[in-house]
């Protein structure tokens, strides 16, 4: 028997993943109103687009491969007539070649299975259970407005710098203009205490203020959320955001951010994580400016994965005025909570024992990769989770974080 021609077999794969998205819908949504199984619905032809190909990763996901040119960034109103930067035009220059790379490389879960070709980025399917477990529809993968706090406001009263249901251990550098960061995530799975609550280690990029509601922020790094991707597993993310977080922004791949990445499945599973005492994982991450297009590009592992074209931003679209490095808690009974932040275990346990992100660097004007300045650390709550930071020959500036929340000293 023949081969099918190329087309077909992409007809015949579309087909099937509409047939099992509408059949899994039916199922899912039983017992939900019909206007509500109309929003989710909706909002799943606008998150997931037809595929060209489909792999089923070992930890639950599938994992889409989409025509490039069809993914959810261009649903974003000021993108529709966007020409895709497909590298950037230039990389941050180093200065500091002698600063340890990653020893222990970490991969996706879903690579077990299979890669996506040229021309073609990998997307996590959004499931209808997915968007059911969100406190609502609308809501479903964006943070609450005014949930996080303005932590570019660490000299300023414009906000506390702890907000009611969060909790933080984190580094704060503030400059008048920076273009970017890199550093080195240490990868951990910590243990959450309830569906709904979150950790994460992460960085933001911002510019702006919540007191003007233009707080813009571009942020990537590892969670754990349940409540989001319905398991356990240690995810990489990404966030942005142009009017602190009231309407704009979003999770992932949602319209805004375009991947030209034919590897990377943002969303997926990163593997494998470290362990107390054992084998240390670490994962570099950077974004900048790209001097000539104005994109903030982000780079994974090495590897370009795409960008936050400068048009969707405001503040952003010149340059960012602080970066944050570290780790947060989100829940309802953040104080009360045992979920923990990074491996779980206080700063001061050092090496193997604690989360630590090393090798903390800011882009600079020149587009050359510097030590941050003026670092401030933040730990509201110190008894529960805490941060502290340090410099060395190796690791540059650094910062050990986390904590097990609720204990003895954690009221």
């Amino acid at each position: 028997m023949a081969a099918l021609p190329t087309c077909l077999v992409a007809l015949v794969v579309a087909l099937g993943f509409l047939f099992v998205r509408q059949g899994s819908a039916a199922r899912t949504t039983a017992g939900v109103s019909v206007e509500q199984r109309q929003e989710v619905e909706s909002l799943l032809r606008r998150l997931n687009k037809p595929p060209l190909a489909t792999i089923e990763s070992p930890d639950g996901d599938i994992i889409d491969c989409v025509d490039i040119t069809k993914q959810p960034a261009f649903d974003h109103p000021l993108l529709k007539n966007h020409t895709i930067q497909m590298r950037p035009s230039y990389h941050p220059r180093s200065l500091y070649q002698n600063y340890n790379s990653t020893s222990h490389p970490i991969t996706q879960t879903w690579h077990q299975n299979g890669k996506c070709h040229e021309n073609t980025i990998p997307i996590r399917r959004t499931m209808v259970e997915d968007v059911l477990r969100a406190s609502s529809i609308s809501m479903y993968g964006k943070k609450r407005p005014r949930s996080i706090p303005n932590l570019n406001s660490i000299n300023r009263p414009d906000t506390p710098n702890a907000v009611k249901g969060h909790q933080y251990g984190v580094a704060a550098a503030q400059d008048t203009k920076c273009y970017g960061t890199k550093a080195s995530f240490n990868l951990w799975k910590p243990t959450i205490a309830r569906a709904n609550d979150f950790s994460l280690s992460q960085f933001w990029v911002s510019a702006g203020s919540y007191s003007g509601n233009d707080l813009n922020t571009i942020e990537a790094g590892w969670q754990v959320y349940p409540g989001m991707y319905g398991d356990s597993n240690t995810r990489l993310f990404i966030y942005w955001t142009r009017d602190a977080y009231e309407h704009t922004g979003c999770y992932n791949l949602c319209s805004g951010f375009v991947q030209t990445n034919t590897q990377i499945a943002i969303g997926g599973t990163l593997s494998p994580d470290s362990t107390y005492g054992g084998t240390q994982y670490d994962i570099d991450i950077m974004a900048w400016k790209d001097p000539q297009s104005g994109n903030w590009w982000l780079q994974v592992g090495g590897n370009d994965v795409g960008y936050w074209p400068s048009t969707i931003f405001t503040t952003l679209q010149h340059s960012a005025s602080s970066v944050e490095w570290g780790g947060e808690v989100a829940s309802p009974d953040a104080g009360q909570t045992s979920t923990q932040m990074g491996s779980g275990h206080f700063p001061n346990e050092g090496f193997g024992k604690a989360s630590h992100i090393k090798n903390l660097l800011v882009v600079d004007s020149s587009n050359t990769l510097r030590d941050p300045s003026g670092v401030n650390l933040i730990a509201p709550d110190s008894n529960c989770y805490n941060v502290q930071s340090g410099t060395s020959s190796n690791w540059g500036r650094y910062i050990y974080f986390g904590g097990p929340g609720k204990n003895p000293n954690c009221p």
